[in-house]
């Protein structure tokens, strides 16, 4: 598997990784959100703020698996002219500056019509480091993209819940590469409170398996103490819907992304 090795020397994700396997903090927040021509202020806000991964999501007229907050970020930023095309252009205007792995998030169909080899290419163009599309089968993966997204050096990212099989759990190691995503309770996005005993023994559960990528933890976590738990069940977690409040507040971003991000990881 030569091709393999190559895609290990120079993606961001990987170098991430191999060098943190501790209290990695994701955070994901909408293209074109509040504004159309957001989206590269709050990237560059969020790296300089010491994020290690950031995901971006591509607005998607029904995102299944986004709770009210990610939804009504959607709908706004498609109102205000969110395309795919446009974020590759916000993308290219920075590609220089952007040293942070980014991942793109969002589903399958949006980028099917744009075309799934010319979007990778353009997600490699610009420096994307990997996908998450929920509702991208694995076996769809494995017959028709996984060669081409190690082409264009994309890692892909699954989803495992407290709901999958451990054969598919095992399957889906296999498959990824990157991270694992690991939704924390059979719902939709949505910061919650606290992280319940159910939800413990999954995590627990999962850290037995031994499997070879390393997990971040998504859905529900949404402030110091709930990063702080998943974090230590895994090598960090992702935070989307308290963020995108954030920036529905409005405001100074250049402000108030900073002491956000502080507020989860002093």
């Amino acid at each position: 598997v030569p091709m393999q090795t190559i895609q290990q020397v120079n993606n961001k994700l990987d170098k991430l990784f191999a060098k943190k396997d501790k209290n990695i903090l994701n955070i994901y927040f909408t293209a074109g959100y509040p504004q159309l021509e957001d989206t590269t202020a709050v990237l560059l806000s969020l790296q300089e703020a010491g994020v290690d991964i950031i995901e971006i999501g591509m607005p998607y007229s029904d995102p299944v698996a986004d709770g009210p907050t990610i939804q009504e970020s959607n709908q706004q930023a498609l109102e205000n002219g969110m395309t795919i095309h446009k974020l590759f252009d916000q993308l290219e205007s920075i590609k220089e500056k952007i040293e942070v792995p980014v991942i793109l998030m969002g589903y399958i169909n949006p980028v099917m019509q744009y075309g799934i080899e010319r979007f990778c290419q353009r997600a490699q163009e610009v420096g994307i480091s990997g996908l998450i599309l929920p509702d991208l089968p694995i076996q769809v993966f494995q017959d028709e993209y996984a060669a081409m997204f190690r082409q264009y050096n994309l890692h892909n990212t699954f989803l495992i819940s407290p709901q999958t099989s451990e054969a598919r759990i095992r399957q889906i190691d296999e498959q990824s590469s990157g991270f694992i995503y690991m939704v924390s309770s059979a719902s939709i996005t949505g910061a919650k409170s606290d992280i319940t005993n159910t939800q413990l023994q999954y995590f627990k559960t999962i850290n037995s398996m031994g499997l070879k990528n390393p997990r971040l933890i998504g859905f529900g976590i949404s402030n110091q103490e709930t990063f702080n738990q998943a974090a230590s069940h895994a090598s960090g977690a992702i935070i989307g819907s308290a963020f995108i409040k954030l920036l529905k507040q409005g405001g100074n971003l250049k402000e108030s992304i900073p002491q956000f991000i502080k507020s989860i990881r002093p």
